[in-house]
């Protein structure tokens, strides 16, 4: 990877960070779906990292936003599972002709299709712990699949929404 890569994803890791807590951090739609839009940060990294370095960016990431959310460790565990599976999903999603280099996996490179395919998944199993990690199992079922599914098509939507207007379509021929 390229200086100029690394620079460019740096500066998105602390915009996605500063965006999260001054942010994202009070926006609560119904008392139930939360945006966590660090996770499309992880999400649309280049499918060449490999899972440990991936797990270790997952990790800064979640543990500088529980830092400012107080909460004791559950978004690096959530940051840390979502860059161990990220990988071995994206494996699963290889399209027919395979990946470009150095190309993000975004809806604008991979089409909306793809994108879903890839990323709801993922998302939702992000939710799913953080959540239960949260709840730790005290909380009744359904508040808990409510809130792990409004989040995620929340988080998904914003996401989504972020990656068509700040991203730029990068395919290499």
């Amino acid at each position: 990877m390229s200086a100029g890569k690394i620079f460019k994803y740096s500066f998105s890791f602390i915009v996605y960070f500063l965006v999260q807590i001054f942010i994202l951090k009070d926006l609560v739609l119904f008392g139930y779906a939360f945006c966590f839009l660090y996770a499309f940060f992880i999400l649309s990294l280049p499918h060449e990292i490999p899972t440990i370095p991936l797990m270790l960016i997952g990790f800064f990431m979640g543990l500088l936003i529980d830092l400012f959310y107080d909460s004791l460790g559950m978004h690096a565990a959530s940051a840390v599972f979502l860059g161990f599976i990220r990988n071995p999903w994206i494996k699963v999603n290889t399209p027919t002709g395979g990946y470009d280099d150095n190309v993000p996996p975004t809806f604008l490179n991979m089409g909306i299709g793809w994108f879903v395919f890839y990323s709801l998944p993922l998302l939702l199993l992000h939710h799913l712990l953080f959540f239960y990690i949260d709840s730790l199992g005290t909380e009744l079922y359904l508040p808990l699949v409510i809130r792990v599914v409004s989040s995620t098509a929340f988080t998904f939507i914003v996401g989504t929404i972020v990656q068509a207007v700040f991203y730029k379509k990068e395919r290499v021929i």
